[in-house]
């Protein structure tokens, strides 16, 4: 493998810390998902940096980058594109909406309708759309970031189980530390970073590091880790959804992005243990008795690593 995987993975993660201050571990997240070819949502309060950590990614990398603002009233074609009537030729034409980037940002993902939501079904887990009988090939890479409020915020609706079983990560920014804020309002004296920054690689370099992780080495007693905590989810009594193969192969993917990053090429169970939490969390589903008891998905996931044996 190539050694410059790690200086390569730096710039980016440089270049995004120059905008998002004193949250490296959230930038690794993000990372780990994109390397893995997954999606991220990212969730938090409002004014925390999501949005712009997503606009930063997507220069960072030279890619085209498109944002959709979800509202009550957007609809599916609004997002997938649609296709109309050219009376000067007098045929119809596919207008590609949005969703037709490198990075898309589906901003506040939660205050449009499950309807809505929908329509990124498709194209997140297949990199297509399809309109009028006709498939149409995302460009590569493609990477979808949803930013979402909390649910107890005025004005939003609950993902369904399915658009949420296709984030491979969930990653929370939280507020700033007292130094970094302080360093927030002097660094937008003139202008937002942002402004200034630059791309550090393209798409193709991307690439080429997403390749890379697919040939990490993944060692069977290792995959069967993954798979038992998987399968203990779906026989815990106080969970109406345990986690599907999906969750299990993002898992399994997330790892083996994680070792590259560290330098490794092959997975280790620390590598699972690290990422259970951000990338199984979000797909579970409480019991109605659990969810009243204050119990989280978080928690369900903790308890569970406690329980499976750690392979040696």
């Amino acid at each position: 493998m190539t050694s410059d995987f790690a200086g390569t993975v730096k710039r980016i993660e440089d270049n995004l810390g120059r905008v998002i201050r004193g949250k490296t571990e959230s930038i690794r997240l993000l990372l780990v998902s994109m390397l893995a070819g997954g999606h991220t949502l990212l969730e938090d309060v409002p004014g925390t940096g999501k949005t712009t950590l997503a606009k930063s990614l997507a220069c960072s990398i030279s890619g085209a980058f498109r944002r959709i603002q979800f509202t009550p009233d957007l609809l599916p074609g609004d997002i997938t594109g649609s296709t109309f009537y050219n009376p000067k030729e007098g045929t119809f034409e596919f207008r590609p909406g949005p969703v037709f980037a490198n990075v898309v940002l589906a901003d506040e993902i939660n205050r449009t309708s499950p309807r809505t939501q929908s329509a990124l079904l498709e194209v997140m887990s297949e990199r297509q759309v399809t309109t009028d009988g006709q498939k149409r090939e995302m460009q590569r890479p493609f990477f979808v970031i949803a930013t979402q409020n909390p649910s107890e915020y005025h004005g939003t609706y609950p993902l369904p189980e399915a658009q949420l079983d296709r984030f491979t990560a969930c990653v929370g920014l939280g507020y700033p530390d007292f130094a970094n804020e302080v360093e927030i309002l002097y660094s937008q004296n003139d202008a937002h970073p942002f402004e200034s920054l630059k791309p550090v690689v393209t798409c193709d370099e991307v690439l080429a590091l997403m390749d890379q992780v697919k040939r990490v080495r993944f060692d069977r007693a290792v995959a069967e880790y993954v798979v038992k905590i998987v399968e203990t989810t779906r026989q815990d009594p106080r969970l109406r959804l345990g986690l599907s193969p999906r969750g299990s192969l993002a898992l399994y993917r997330t790892a083996q992005a994680r070792a590259r990053m560290e330098g490794r090429d092959f997975a280790l169970p620390e590598d699972v243990r690290a990422l259970a939490v951000p990338v199984l969390a979000h797909r579970l589903m409480l019991e109605t008795k659990a969810r009243y008891t204050g119990l989280s998905p978080r928690r369900i996931v903790e308890e569970t690593l406690e329980k499976v044996p750690v392979p040696r």
